[in-house]
Order: structure tokens, then sequence, then C-alpha cells
């Protein structure tokens, strides 16, 4: 491994080149620029650094790449797993452009999550002059922000046999995560003219029940908690409806988000906001209403004792001074599909503030430590 400046300054250029791409993911923001340009930097890093390089573009402008240090054969593969897409930027001053402030690297998706890419790519050239038996697989993936088409299109050629997701994580080696499941509600009333109350049937009003369930809802699933996780909880994010003042609205739709815990599977949702809306419909026979699931993203956990688990904090201590904590995120990650491939997997990153916020920054030091873990997780298990 280089002496720790030089991994400083690699960690700072490389990032630095990263984070001046704009990379705002086109299915967050219309217009956004996408991975394209990222994906091309990416790949003309890791052949100048010696590394084979792939791109894979199943949806036409949303490419992700598969970068690749070979080992001798024989030995386990080693993924890593960064995503190179970001949110958007209204807000900021000089989103994609880098600066270095002390400590801290400044710009739009320097934290979530370019800093952890960069760490899982230098730590893949260094693994390629460590005279490894197996491969350290690094997978840049496209639209992570959004459906994570990248990941899924990575895991239908790539085999690993075990797998770090670099998501910003403050040092913590975290061994689970939330998932969620995007639901609404859609409430069925009647149009009428305003000064006919008696032809119309108040959509919106019809809804209010709902609401009130849905918040009684939450507070009750705070009954269950998971040691790492918390709480799971569901939120009405979104309200439409009418079209006018002077008219009574035929249509009410909310849409609601349900956090889960490992353990907790869509079907389980889904019965659940069903057996909401029937109380309510038993309170007001005359509610119509009807719900529809949109998107599930499933939690993820892996055993504490796992031995990619207790590899990684062994090769952290060994970089830290002492063996980083374990513990959980509450937001959603790439992990969860890296795992249900089968791919025991966890997740390790850099300290940081701002993630989808106008000021975004992370440790580069951090970064740094990130970097010589994951090579030292790679010297063992690939050996």
């Amino acid at each position: 491994m280089p002496p720790y400046d030089a991994v400083r300054d690699d960690v700072i250029r490389l990032l630095s080149r990263l984070v001046a791409i704009d990379s705002v993911n086109p299915s967050l923001v219309p217009g956004g620029a996408g991975e394209a340009a990222i994906a091309a930097a990416v790949v003309e890093w890791a052949r100048d650094a010696g590394l084979d390089a792939d791109v894979l573009e199943a949806t036409p402008g949303r490419p992700s790449v598969v970068v690749r240090a070979r080992g001798g054969g024989g030995g386990r593969t080693l993924l890593l797993c960064g995503h190179t897409d970001t949110v958007g930027v209204e807000g900021m001053d000089a989103p994609h452009g880098p600066h270095v402030d002390g400590d801290r690297l400044i710009g739009r998706g320097a934290y979530d999550m370019k800093a952890g890419l960069v760490a899982a790519l230098l730590a893949c050239r260094e693994a390629a002059v460590l005279d490894l038996a197996g491969d350290v697989v690094v997978a840049a993936v496209a639209d992570e922000e959004h459906a994570s088409l990248g990941v899924q299109e990575v895991l239908r050629t790539v085999r690993a046999d075990a797998a770090i997701v670099t998501e910003p994580t403050e040092l913590e080696v975290v061994v689970a995560h939330k998932g969620f499941a995007w639901l609404e509600v859609e409430v069925t009333g009647r149009a009428a003219h305003g000064s006919r109350p008696h032809l119309g049937v108040d959509a919106i009003v019809k809804a209010g029940p709902v609401l009130v369930a849905v918040g009684e809802l939450d507070a009750a699933l705070g009954a269950r908690t998971h040691p790492l996780l918390g709480r799971g909880s569901i939120h009405a994010s979104l309200i439409e409806g009418g079209s006018e003042r002077s008219s009574y609205p035929a249509r009410c739709v909310v849409g609601v988000e349900r956090r889960t815990l490992p353990g907790e599977t869509a079907a389980e949702v889904e019965a659940e906001l069903a057996g909401l809306l029937d109380r309510c419909r038993a309170a007001d026979p005359e509610l119509r209403a009807e719900q529809r699931t949109l998107l599930v993203r499933e939690p993820f956990e892996v055993d504490a004792d796992a031995e990619v688990v207790a590899t990684l904090r062994a090769a952290a201590a060994g970089v830290l001074g002492a063996s980083p904590a374990v513990g959980g995120a509450s937001y959603w990650a790439d992990a969860a599909f890296i795992a249900a491939a089968g791919i025991p997997t966890v997740m390790l990153g850099p300290g940081g503030e701002g993630a989808h916020a106008a000021v975004e920054w992370v440790s580069v030091d951090d970064t740094v430590a990130v970097t010589r873990a994951l090579v030292a997780t790679a010297a063992r298990l690939c050996a």
C-alpha cells in the first residue's frame, strides 16, 4: 500500500475529477445529465491504471461500469459497489466545482457517494499488485437514486463470493438497512358544481379518515423495533385532488411511503394498508377507495458474525486502531439487491454531511481509511 500522503493525494485527485462531472439522475430531474460522462471517466481511469473495464448499458444512456483486478485464479471474488448518479443541484453554489477545505472535499455527490466509489476504485488498483488468487471487482452503477437499474444489470453478469457497498456510513460497519414501499390510495367522489351539494361527493373530505388512519398506523408501528434500525414507519407523502375551487372533487390520491424493517414483506405491507381501508369503509360505507403498489425495495440484513463482516471489521481495525462499530442505516441502498442475489454483503463508507442537501462534503481522511480497509479486506478474502 502506498504511503498515507500518496493515497490522500490520489483520493483528492480522483474524487475532484468525479465530482466535477455532472451526473444528476435524469429520472429524478428531467434533463439531468445522467451517468454517461462519469462512466467514461471511470473507464479511462481504470484502463490507465491497468485494470479491465467493461460498460453495461441495457438502458440507453444509463451506463454502469464493471472494473476488475484479475487474480491468479482459484481464489474468491470480492465485489465493491458504488453508484455514480446524484440527486439534483437546486440551491447549490457551484455544485460541480469541487474544492478542499481542511479535511472536507465539497461538492454534489462527494458524500453520496462518489467518495465511496473512489475508495473502491483505488482499492481495486492496489489489489491488482498484491498477487491475489481471486478477483477484486468494482461495480460503478447507474440509477441508485431512483430505480437501481445499474446494480440489477451488473448482477445479471457478475458473480462474487462477498460484497462491500461503500455508501457513507461514518466508518461504521453497517449490517442492516431499512426497506421501503411506495403505495397510493385513490379515493373516488362525484364531481358537481359547488352550488349543488346534493349532487357532489367530496373525494378530498372522504380521504380525511384515511389520513387519520395512516397517522394511527404510524403510531402503532412504534411498538416493534429493530436493535439497529429502530422502528418502521408510514407517512402520507403526497396528496392530489380537485380541479377548481367551485367544484366538488371527483378524485383524491394520497401517496404513502412505508419504511420497512428486516422481516417485513411487501405482501404484509399491502395487507396492512388493505386492513386500514377496510376499517375506514366500515366507518363510512360510502367510502370508495382503492390501493396500488408503485415500488418496493426490500430491507437488508446480514449476520453480524458473517465472514465478510468479521474480515472487514478486522481489516478496518488495523487501519483505524480500534474495531469499528457495527450499525444499521435508516436509508435504503443497493446492498439489498446484492444480498438478495445470494452474495454475503456489508457496508462501509466515509463520514461527511449533506446527502441531498444544499451543502455536501465528505471527509478526505475517512475516504483514505476506507480505501486502506478495503485493500486489507481484499488481501484476506481473495488470497
